[in-house]
């Protein structure tokens, strides 16, 4: 897995979304990051350890090519938009979903 910097990995989730335009997928992870590159032991104590700031890390894969970054708090603004904005432009390819099945659903309830 790549470890980017921020606008990198925006640049490259883009070229993701582009590869997998017509066929395949995007699978995007999102979840705090406490700085710890090994796990903790069981028998392990944190008293040692104290994160210096909230972190978030974002990892995106096709299956095939991994990507990851880190976004520190102070810069989680900046990088939501520019996140936000690339997710509204790339999420056009999505399906509808039928609404016959619905309304027969309905109707053998009735």
């Amino acid at each position: 897995m790549v470890l980017l910097e921020s606008e990198q990995f925006l640049t490259e989730l883009t070229r993701l979304f582009q590869k997998c335009r017509l066929s395949g997928s995007v699978f995007i992870t999102l979840k705090k990051y406490d700085g710890r590159t090994k796990p903790l032991s069981k028998k392990g104590s944190t008293e040692g350890f104290e994160p210096s700031d909230n972190k978030c890390l974002l990892r995106a894969t096709d299956g095939k090519k991994k990507i990851s970054t880190v976004v520190s708090s102070k810069e989680v603004n900046k990088f939501q938009m520019a996140y936000s904005n690339l997710l509204r432009a790339n999420m056009d390819g999505l399906k509808k979903r039928d609404k016959k099945n619905k309304n027969k659903k309905s109707k053998a309830a009735q």
